[in-house]
């Protein structure tokens, strides 16, 4: 028979089984988010109006927890803190983008969790040449208050590529 304190026990580990779940997927509608902001700066015209990109760069930023790193590596530098990191995402290097996470791999310990997210992105840069860029994410999250933030983002390139044809015809 089966005593009170096994039972305690199972409900306990099943509750922290849930609550790795959950936190998963809130990570991953995170991600989600971030990828869809920075891709909303650009239209089919190029990179959206003033006040347009910074409404979108001060919202991604509050993805990030207070005192958080954006770091886009050698090529795009590093921002550390909502103000820094919104300025950053403001001052874009290309008029196109589209963030392809995919492969997530997350550990959740708690209330901190780490992942990696495999990137492709196409994207094209203000000369009109595209390009598809592929590289990954590594990722440090913290639950404040319920809500799942990056601590940070380092993203590491391993190549771009040019596109012949390029991506004549986007956000149609």
């Amino acid at each position: 028979m089966t005593t009170i304190e096994e039972l305690a026990a199972e409900v306990a580990e099943l509750r922290r089984r849930v609550d790795a779940s959950e936190s998963v997927l809130g990570i991953h509608a995170l991600k989600a988010r971030y990828g869809e902001l920075l891709d909303g700066r650009f239209s089919a015209e190029g990179v959206v109006g003033d006040s347009e990109l910074q409404r979108i760069a001060d919202e991604a930023a509050t993805l990030f927890s207070v005192d958080g790193v954006w770091d886009g590596g050698p090529g795009l530098g590093r921002a550390t803190g909502r103000p820094a990191i919104a300025a950053r995402l403001r001052a874009s290097t290309l008029s196109f983008s589209r963030h392809l996470f995919v492969k997530p791999r997350i550990e959740v310990d708690g209330d901190r969790a780490r992942g990696r997210w495999d990137l492709l992105c196409p994207c094209r840069r203000p000369d009109g040449t595209s390009y598809w860029m592929c590289g990954f994410e590594d990722d440090e999250y913290a639950r404040t208050e319920g809500i799942w933030l990056h601590r940070s983002m380092r993203l590491t390139t391993l190549f771009m590529a040019p596109v012949a044809e390029g991506w004549t015809r986007i956000l149609a």
